[in-house]
């Protein structure tokens, strides 16, 4: 089957870049408090051997491992630094380190980490906060992308771009360089750490990395769903995303103004435990609204008064149709229209084939459907089907531009695509 022909596929793929590297902790260990005894034997062997060496050599060692990574990454030496005082925690009583014996240490205990050497895919979009020196009918906005390295580690990374008044898409140069945040506070709760981190403010934006921090996301920070949220003249950006713990899923929300400082917070109730929640992009009725598969196979809609507690919810939206028989979900937050909510939904049907389809809900009552997408609006095509994952065209939110609908998504679970839908036609083809 063909795609719609009101669905504008735009000759525009991000695809992932294996030589973007970050820096992060070696073994042993990959964190302190996870240190073993033989992590700890290894460690003060390698302390021992630096102590061993005369001050000359030393200065070597070290000019050379600078020399070799000039120009990959962002002050290294104070990296070294850091990371050395890291390792305390783990070294025998040792002499006081010169600088250059702090420093060179500290380099025996990082590697670089290709974060997106396998995939950058899953992408959501916002209108970025700063729109000064735009023309009328343009718009710059943030594009969030799940990227995969290594072992299957999933970290947030983003770009910028801009969209034409007719809709045409361009993205901004991504950056050489790569960097991840500083913990500037981190707070125990009983679901999980709250943390905060800030990147450092002459970043491009496309240098920000979110890497996994807390012990429910080391394996991942997986499908991250942004949403321009909007509270009494009050805007923040919003995004659910799945923690992966490696063993466990659960939904948690990251919150930010300027996508330089972001807070992480676990989310609590029945309704957390499981992956895919949407945020509206406003209160109804003077309380948080969400979107959620907490039963793994239909859509419910959820409300909290805090934004961090979810219970219950109703089951409104239910698979229909061939191509979603195994599941629905949601593929980002709601979209406001004047004719209700547009709620691109995700379909899981024969072979674990995932395709992308549309729900219109009531403004007022978003558990009323009042159309949906018999057919999907993009499946998997044949000429792009192979990839880290066969058979899946999937997205984590779209934005209303004008007339049209801005559709980023990945493709094959390996890289990222856009495409714009005219609002009037897709809601001409939709069912009641």
């Amino acid at each position: 089957m063909t795609q719609p022909m009101f669905f504008n596929r735009q000759a525009l793929h991000l695809r992932p870049d294996p030589a973007r590297v970050i820096v992060r902790p070696f073994k042993p260990a990959t964190e302190p408090r996870h240190f073993n005894a033989v992590d700890k034997t290894r460690a003060n062997h390698i302390v021992e051997r630096v102590l061993g060496l005369d001050p000359v050599e030393v200065a070597k060692q070290l000019a050379d491992v600078l020399d070799n990574f000039a120009g990959r990454h962002r002050n290294l030496l104070h990296l070294f630094d850091a990371r050395a005082s890291e390792m305390e925690i783990a070294f025998d009583p040792h002499a006081v380190f010169t600088d250059a014996q702090r420093r060179l240490v500290g380099a025996y205990f990082l590697h670089e980490y290709s974060f997106e050497a396998s995939a950058l895919f899953n992408p959501s979009i916002v209108r970025h906060p700063d729109q000064s020196g735009i023309r009328d009918g343009r718009c710059r906005f943030i594009l969030s992308l799940r990227a995969v390295g290594e072992g299957h580690i999933s970290s947030l990374t983003f770009r910028t771009g801009l969209l034409d008044a007719d809709g045409k898409v361009s993205v901004d140069p991504t950056a050489r360089l790569a960097s991840v945040p500083t913990v500037t506070n981190r707070t125990a709760m009983p679901d999980g750490d709250d943390v905060e981190v800030v990147f450092s403010s002459g970043d491009d934006l496309s240098e920000r990395v979110i890497f996994p921090i807390t012990n429910t996301q080391v394996n991942g920070i997986e499908d991250a769903r942004f949403v321009e949220f909007e509270d009494n003249g009050r805007r923040r950006y919003y995004a659910t995303y799945t923690a992966y713990s490696g063993s466990a899923i659960r939904s948690e929300l990251i919150e930010t103004t300027d996508f330089r400082t972001f807070r992480m917070t676990p989310l609590r109730g029945s309704a957390a435990g499981n992956k895919g929640m949407s945020l509206f992009p406003r209160k109804l009725d003077g309380r948080f609204a969400m979107i959620g598969r907490q039963d793994n196979e239909n859509l419910y809609l959820i409300f909290s008064d805090d934004l961090y507690t979810w219970n219950g919810g109703q089951a409104f939206l239910k698979p229909s149709y061939p191509w979603e028989f195994v599941q629905i979900g949601t593929c980002g937050s709601p979209i406001e229209l004047d004719e209700g909510w547009l709620l691109l939904t995700h379909g899981v049907g024969p072979v674990r084939k995932y395709s992308i389809g549309a729900a219109l809900l009531d403004k007022t009552d978003p558990s009323k459907v009042l159309a949906r997408s018999r057919e999907p609006l993009v499946r998997p095509d044949p000429t792009e089907r192979a990839g880290y994952v066969p058979n899946v065209v999937y997205t984590c939110g779209g934005m209303r531009h004008g007339d049209r609908i801005i559709l980023p998504y990945a493709v094959s679970d390996t890289f990222s695509n856009f495409a714009t839908i005219k609002i009037a036609a897709l809601l001409g083809a939709m069912e009641s």
